[in-house]
């Protein structure tokens, strides 16, 4: 059974950082993109970041510059570290694993159970 964990989530003051850590199991971690996600009130959920299984990052725009994700194979962890926190990052930030060492899809992904990131001005 493929368990995400995510954690790290919390109010920040804009300006702030968080860094949120997702724990996997019951998958072949070291062979699968990895990737964060997130929703707004209202909004689609849009990709943040994404990590290949060998270590190639992609960020969204909006991101680049003050977020970093990580990824620890012998902990089957992924990271994102996010500095520069503006109150439009507040959203539910999702884990995700993709089926895939390179890439991921919001239809076949799997899921963590997200965890709240709230930016106050």
């Amino acid at each position: 059974q493929v368990q995400l964990v995510e954690s790290g989530g919390g109010l920040v003051q804009a300006g702030g950082s968080l860094r949120l850590s997702c724990a996997a199991s019951g998958i072949v971690f070291s062979g699968r993109a990895m990737g964060w996600y997130r929703q707004a009130p209202e909004n689609q959920r849009e990709l943040v970041a994404l990590i290949s299984s060998g270590g190639t990052t992609i960020y969204a725009d909006p991101v680049k510059g003050r977020f970093t994700i990580s990824r620890d194979n012998a902990k089957f962890t992924v990271y994102l570290q996010m500095n520069s926190l503006k109150p439009e990052d507040t959203a539910v930030y999702y884990c995700a694993a993709g089926r895939s060492p390179y890439s991921l899809s919001m239809s076949s992904n799997y899921w963590g159970q997200g965890t709240q990131v709230t930016v106050s001005s």
